[in-house]
């Protein structure tokens, strides 16, 4: 009992305070069960046994008792727990999301502090960290005293492009939101995408004693509570038809947040208020379902090596097996640390697989070990030495490649590439993108052109087929012709977006800017066009300085065709003018509308005054601005709004 205890806490420790993870859920699950066993056979439960306290978080910072002690749930695998618990009265079934536990609480419809749920008595107050939460509202209509318990999650997607930019390594969503409530830095935090859920309404000065009313209360307040469903007869039958039906939300992958099972709650929220608490359970709070792992034992065939971003990944390729209705044979081992703990060898290794949370294959066991692992010298993309990589704050071991231009460090530029926003190259994925890196088929973007080349090995590939590769090549077909404003956001040119992008093309035709920027002797070269100014204009002339970018623009254009989107006026009453608009505007709504009003007759808009300048509109006629000031000197007339709209706008 000490042994699992002590094992156990360590675990809970790791997964709690975004730690190198130290067992699976299954492994934890298995040993906590094993435990509570013990304890009741021998009547005895030592002081810190899990089975007795709340898993705490230790997020450094000021500590806050809780006004309401955020207690957990007892637990269950089985539906006919469920059914007992409900005693035949009206239930809510919900997510039992799997992230960090924050109370949120409000006074005079402002947000007033933010406080993990620590060890459910006592939290970490941070609310300096609120605005970096999606989904922490900072005002409400409501004025009275509200505390909202809800669930700090990080969605699948948002972790893996985490990932993929970052040279942090974290085992999961659950993992990344736990470390990023550490930190202190609100910008850093914003860009981890976590989003706070609520699941329970705590107070109100409201008398609302439904729970579904007092869901439906804070969703007419803004805020997006948990996913939930009414049961009114909760006989096995549904239980069990209910469970099946939100466990295909999770097979189907509908709901893009992780969950580690799922939770039922009273409607009759004064029936609930009235249970005992049983070590840290209140007995009517809630009664959580976890799904049973299905595993299967296997053998290991190779570790294949992924590199994505900064890390090189081991994946375990195994002998196929049957799980959770579908054929899996791979399996993320995460890092080298989570190899060493599991004792991954080579080929003939005998390796126990579940899907995690009803979704991602994870090797939980390795029952017997044969041979050694043997990590890579080089990287698998580009042939350059690789070094292990201990984290200061961890303590795990990642495999990384030393070259600095290694190709699969420029994931998130193929996967801008490929946007919708720019080349538009429909059913590219950054996952299946990078594949094709480790594939050696993509080293530039107009590698991409040449992907029908590998068509037949593309069909080969786990996960595709005949069809996939077909709608690849002709995705890839479409794609050739694309308009000149998207060519430029694809390039990945910093500062340069889709706005800045339609800017620069107001000016000049593709071929001009781009000949422009080329043979430029002045950063600023583009600084005069509205919108641009001198740091944008710096970053596109800087790109098109490098040999290397200019080597990868000429081989993408032999490939595909450029369509021109020179806008054509619709009238042409400012037809050969330039104009240059500042200070405060009144007829128009913005000085954007003005410029896009001349700009349909014809006219330019610049950014400064210059001798090509035809007008400076300034409604302060007589200001000694810097503008004023210069149009004065070149004779450059200035006019009002009033007199434009007089001469070209009446």
């Amino acid at each position: 009992m000490r042994q699992l205890v002590d094992q156990l806490n360590t675990a809970a420790d790791a997964y709690y305070n975004g730690k190198t993870e130290q067992m699976t859920d299954y492994e934890w699950d298995a040993m906590f069960d094993e435990l509570k066993k013990l304890e009741q056979e021998t009547g005895e439960i030592l002081p810190d046994s899990p089975t007795n306290r709340v898993s705490a978080d230790s997020i450094a910072g000021q500590k806050e008792p809780h006004e309401f002690p955020a207690l957990s749930l007892a637990k269950t695998k089985k539906p006919e727990d469920l059914v007992k618990w409900a005693e035949g009265r009206p239930i809510w079934l919900s997510w039992k999301l799997d992230g960090l536990t924050l109370v949120v609480t409000y006074d005079n419809g402002k947000l007033t502090k933010v406080v993990t749920r620590g060890d459910g008595h006592i939290g970490t107050n941070i609310t300096h960290l609120s605005s970096a939460i999606h989904g922490i509202l900072p005002e409400i209509t409501e004025k009275g005293h509200l505390v909202i318990r809800g669930e700090a999650v990080i969605s699948y997607a948002d972790f893996e492009k985490f990932r993929m930019e970052s040279d942090e390594d974290y085992a999961n969503p659950r993992n990344l939101a736990s470390g990023s409530l550490s930190l202190k830095d609100v910008e850093e935090v914003k860009r981890r995408g976590i989003r706070w859920i609520p699941f329970t309404l705590v107070f109100t000065e409201h008398e609302i004693v439904s729970w579904g009313e007092r869901m439906a209360f804070l969703e007419g307040l803004g805020f997006h509570t948990v996913d939930h469903e009414r049961i009114d007869h909760p006989d096995l039958e549904t239980i069990n038809a209910r469970i099946h039906a939100w466990t295909e939300k999770v097979t189907d992958g509908s709901n893009p947040y992780p969950v580690d099972g799922l939770v039922i709650s009273y409607d009759d929220t004064v029936y609930a208020s009235t249970g005992s608490v049983t070590g840290h359970h209140a007995t009517r709070a809630g009664y959580a379902f976890k799904w049973q792992d299905e595993s299967a034992e296997t053998k290991l065939e190779y570790v294949e090596w992924s590199c994505a971003a900064s890390t090189i990944t081991p994946v375990a390729v195994f002998d196929p097996v049957e799980l959770e209705g579908t054929t899996v044979r791979r399996a993320s081992l995460c890092n080298i640390s989570e190899c060493e703990r599991l004792g991954i060898g080579s080929k003939g290794t005998v390796l126990s697989v579940i899907k995690a949370n009803k979704i991602i294959p994870k090797v939980i066991h390795v029952s017997h070990t044969e041979g050694s692992l043997q990590i890579p010298a080089v990287c698998p993309v580009c042939g350059a030495p690789t070094e292990i990589h201990e984290s200061d704050v961890s303590g795990t071991k990642t495999l990384r490649c030393t070259n600095p231009k290694c190709t699969a460090k420029s994931l998130k530029k193929f996967t801008r590439f490929v946007s919708k926003a720019g080349m538009d190259v429909d059913g590219i994925s950054e996952q299946t993108l990078s594949r094709f890196i480790n594939e050696g088929w993509i080293r530039t973007f107009a590698d991409v052109y040449r992907l029908p080349m590998h068509r037949d090995e593309i069909a080969q590939l786990d996960g595709f087929g005949e069809k996939s590769a077909q709608n690849l090549v002709d995705s890839v077909a479409k794609a050739s012709s694309v308009t000149d404003a998207r060519l430029i956001y694809a390039l990945c040119i910093p500062l340069v977006g889709p706005d800045v992008a339609k800017k620069l093309l107001g000016a000049y035709s593709w071929k001009e800017l781009f000949a422009k920027a080329e043979s430029a002797e002045q950063d600023d070269v583009f600084s005069m066009i509205d919108g641009i100014g001198p740091e944008k204009s710096k970053a596109f002339v800087t790109w098109f300085k490098d040999p290397e970018n200019l080597a990868v623009l000429n081989d993408l254009l032999t490939i595909i065709t450029v369509e021109e989107t020179t806008q054509k006026a619709s009238g042409n009453r400012c037809e050969g003018l330039t104009f240059v608009v500042t200070g405060d505007v009144h007829h128009y709504k913005n000085r954007n509308e003005l410029k896009a009003y001349i700009e349909s007759q014809g006219g330019k808009v610049t950014g400064s005054v210059s001798k090509s300048t035809s007008y400076l509109i300034n409604n302060d006629v007589n200001s000694t601005s810097s503008k004023n000031q210069k149009a004065h000197q070149l004779n450059i007339p200035i006019i009002s709004e009033d007199e434009f709209t007089e001469r070209f706008a009446s």
